[in-house]
């Protein structure tokens, strides 16, 4: 009887586009749009806006006022496009923003 490490066996299983990948994948563009948004508006600025969860390629994003909302609104595409350039993948096609 082999034994496989538990490491290799996890990375066997995330590998098959398991929901626990999927998961992942999506915890890393909140991430990552946290991170972007400290770029472009600043920590202050930043602190009004929480994204919540990327679903079906849409990131929900939860606004402290309507500013906060129009200023995503107007920066949408370089927002996708610097969360897709930061998790290395096109993981989001729009943003959906909540105030």
């Amino acid at each position: 009887m082999s034994f496989i490490p538990l490491g290799d066996a996890l990375k066997d299983r995330l590998k098959r586009n398991s929901p626990m990948q999927k998961q992942i994948d999506a915890a890393e563009v909140v991430e990552g749009a946290k991170l972007v948004f400290v770029e472009l508006f600043g920590v202050e600025l930043a602190q009004h806006a929480n994204p919540l969860f990327l679903k079906n390629r849409t990131l929900t994003v939860s606004c402290t006022s309507s500013a906060m909302a129009q200023e995503i609104r107007l920066n949408q595409q370089q927002i996708v496009d610097k969360i897709n350039k930061k998790v290395g993948g096109n993981e989001v096609d729009r943003i959906r923003y909540l105030s």
